[in-house]
């Protein structure tokens, strides 16, 4: 047997259906879907001490469930004495059941131990469907142990939809359970 995420069953059994009904598709291929989720944390202190991406790396690889990838500048910028090529941040994009995975590690474990909680902004669709947001401190994912971390840094994370517009993929996270501020 193989291992179905508990949120791709739920998308398939309830999600999708409920997508098709709302917005009166044709088909349950018109609904929209999530297709990927980006990671990225930038780590501007790594111009004076390069192990710091590498503790990035191996915090955003703990917390992600796969291994994160070094960034690299791509140009100089002398004011904030940065070379073309010096790693500056780590990424790493999630896709199918690690996706569906970290979403509901997101959702219902990450973002409650949010200090002062009351939701996400909805401010960070791009107009196409995706949806940006970001978190100030890494300390909030429990697969982080807190008594190593030697600096506090913040990342930001892409959920990426087929949606056509922002109300589709507003529409797509709700019905997952995100929670979104109210106005």
């Amino acid at each position: 047997m193989t291992y179905v995420s508990r949120l791709q069953t739920q998308y398939n059994d309830e999600i999708a259906p409920a997508l098709v009904k709302q917005f009166e598709y044709s088909s349950k291929m018109q609904a929209p879907r999530i297709t990927k989720i980006c990671l990225n944390q930038g780590v501007g202190q790594a111009v004076g001490d390069r192990k710091m991406v590498d503790q990035a790396v191996e915090e955003m690889s703990n917390i992600a469930g796969q291994k994160a990838v070094k960034t690299n500048s791509t140009k100089d910028v002398s004011n904030f004495k940065l070379r073309k090529g010096m790693p500056i941040g780590c990424r790493v994009t999630l896709r199918r059941d690690k996706m569906y995975d970290f979403l509901d590690r997101l959702i219902s474990i990450t973002l409650p131990r949010t200090r002062d909680f009351q939701g996400i902004k909805a401010k960070g669709f791009d107009g196409r469907g995706n949806f940006t947001f970001g978190i100030k401190e890494q300390l909030v994912f429990p697969e982080i142990n807190i008594d190593s971390v030697k600096l506090i840094n913040g990342m930001d994370i892409t959920i990426v939809t087929t949606a056509n517009t922002d109300e589709e993929a507003k529409a797509l996270l709700t019905e997952f359970g995100f929670p979104f501020k109210k106005n």
